[in-house]
């Protein structure tokens, strides 16, 4: 039978193929313009603060579509969302690469955040479905390599078009690859069929979106300002009062609501949330960390910078196959714990850098954390996902994605502010990292990596924190088919 196959059959591996060429695009937009922020400034003759927002958008936008893949999946059909949020993607890129001024492209960036917050959820969403709970862990591999190989390939990617050719081809690269995707996905992805009774939680909408775009809006005013702002901190507690609401409201809701809170009631899903969150905060957030750290203190180029990064995706990529066979087998409980104990050693060695630390030392680190990253991140999605149900699959997909981009938003913020706190209390004088770059690197090197050092310290404690949920997971790799439901929610109407 189907659901007793252990291995991926030919029909789950096609459309993995054709989710993960969607997927590749979203996710190496969130990073693939990092490179290119100086490029784009000159362009445009503006500001720092002002050019961070090709960035933010992006990641806003996101954030704040990912609740509604849930029900657009459930009351479109997956397969006609799918192929219409790779449609809004291209004309999004499309815009960007045209862009005249940094209002259109901030604009652009913002189409295309929206349509890759459905991109993804409902992607992961249509593979669920055909490979089916027995097979979670692998298909989870699958999954896994645009959302953790994506994030290094794009900086790498972004320096050699902005060093080869015009940054207007950081956009357009997309285009072929759409076209691709767009007929593949026609041609070879299953018929979802549509749920016409689904009707939009308007208030959940209402409440949990821009709760999310505030909170992430205000952490990144903390961040790019370097300084706690009493307006940046309102707008957080706003955003935050927001989402509170729409847990109250979810809760309480007797229909479907954009993201089902009854499946925290699950043990398995709570834990292998509280894991990704965590997780998500220190790996995700060091992120911006690691280029800062090459091109500040050790002068690399974005180019060789995005190149520095390549050992954590050879980690990653070889401890993908391997948690997801073993977590399918052995469950979760055994593999995730012993992947972040990989993640904090890597880690470790992160927060004794100086300014002459050996590039095997850091490459061999940076391999440690790329086989945690491998051995957590997927394999605490997959449990999340079996702990739910087959059922539940779109509800815990929109679920983990908001809780993922909630997390990498908020590790970058974090680690930005403590970073430049960190250098401002070493180097008087320095109140910004633009005051850093202006200055001769060779006197402040020393500095400089203390600082660093000292902002991998408070991720290194964030990823020893994520050892206490990974413990609390379940030994049974099967969904939790007894757990409650909401108050006031029937158990069918989750379903």
């Amino acid at each position: 039978m189907q659901a007793q196959r252990k291995g991926l059959d030919r029909e789950v591996i096609i459309i993995g193929g054709v989710v993960v060429i969607g997927m590749i695009m979203a996710i190496l937009d969130a990073t693939i313009v990092n490179v290119a922020i100086p490029t784009l400034g000159a362009e445009f003759h503006t500001s720092i603060s002002t050019i961070q927002w090709v960035m933010t958008a992006y990641l806003l936008a996101l954030a704040s579509t990912i609740p509604v893949s849930g029900w657009a999946g459930a009351r479109f059909g997956t397969k006609p969302v799918w192929i219409a949020s790779l449609a809004l993607f291209t004309l999004g890129s499309c815009l960007a690469g045209a862009a005249p001024s940094i209002d259109w492209l901030i604009a652009s960036r913002v189409v295309q955040g929206a349509a890759a917050g459905l991109i993804m959820p409902v992607g992961q969403t249509i593979l669920l479905h055909a490979a089916g709970p027995g097979r979670i862990g692998r298909v989870m591999s699958v999954i896994g390599i645009p959302m953790l190989l994506a994030p290094i390939a794009g900086p790498v990617i972004g320096g050699a078009i902005v060093e080869e050719t015009t940054w207007r081809w950081i956009f357009f690269v997309n285009l072929p690859v759409a076209a691709i995707a767009l007929t593949l996905a026609w041609r070879l992805l299953p018929d979802g069929a549509p749920q016409r009774g689904q009707r939009l939680d308007l208030r959940g909408l209402a409440l949990l979106s821009p709760g999310i775009a505030i909170a992430v809006y205000g952490l990144s005013e903390i961040g790019s300002a370097g300084t706690v702002d009493a307006q940046a901190l309102a707008l957080m507690a706003a955003g935050v009062v927001l989402v509170a609401g729409f847990v109250a409201h979810a809760w309480r809701f007797k229909g479907r609501p954009l993201i089902d809170v009854s499946l925290f009631a699950r043990r398995g899903f709570a834990a292998a949330a509280a894991t990704n969150f965590l997780l998500g905060i220190a790996l995700f957030g060091s992120l911006i960390l690691l280029p800062l750290y090459y091109q500040l203190v050790r002068g690399e180029s974005p180019l060789d910078t995005g190149l520095l990064l390549v050992p954590q995706a050879l980690g990653a990529a070889l401890a993908m196959p391997f948690a997801g066979r073993l977590t399918d087998e052995i469950g979760a409980r055994v593999v995730i714990p012993f992947g972040v104990v990989l993640a904090l050693a890597g880690t470790a060695v992160y927060t004794q850098i100086g300014p002459e630390t050996s590039y095997a030392a850091l490459g061999g680190a940076l391999f440690l954390i790329g086989l945690g990253l491998g051995g957590t991140i997927v394999p605490s999605m997959a449990v999340a996902f079996q702990s739910a149900g087959r059922a539940a699959a779109g509800d815990a997909t929109a679920a983990i994605n908001v809780i993922q981009r909630i997390a990498g938003s908020i590790g970058t913020a974090l680690l930005a502010v403590i970073l430049q706190r960190s250098i401002s209390a070493r180097i008087p004088g320095a109140g910004s990292l633009e005051a850093v770059q202006s200055g001769p690197r060779a006197d402040v090197a020393s500095e400089l990596a203390s600082a660093f050092g000292a902002t991998f310290s408070v991720a290194l404690a964030l990823v020893a924190a994520a050892l206490v949920p990974a413990l609390l997971l379940p030994r049974s790799t099967t969904a939790d088919a007894g757990a409650p439901a909401a108050p006031g929610t029937p158990q069918s109407s989750r379903s």
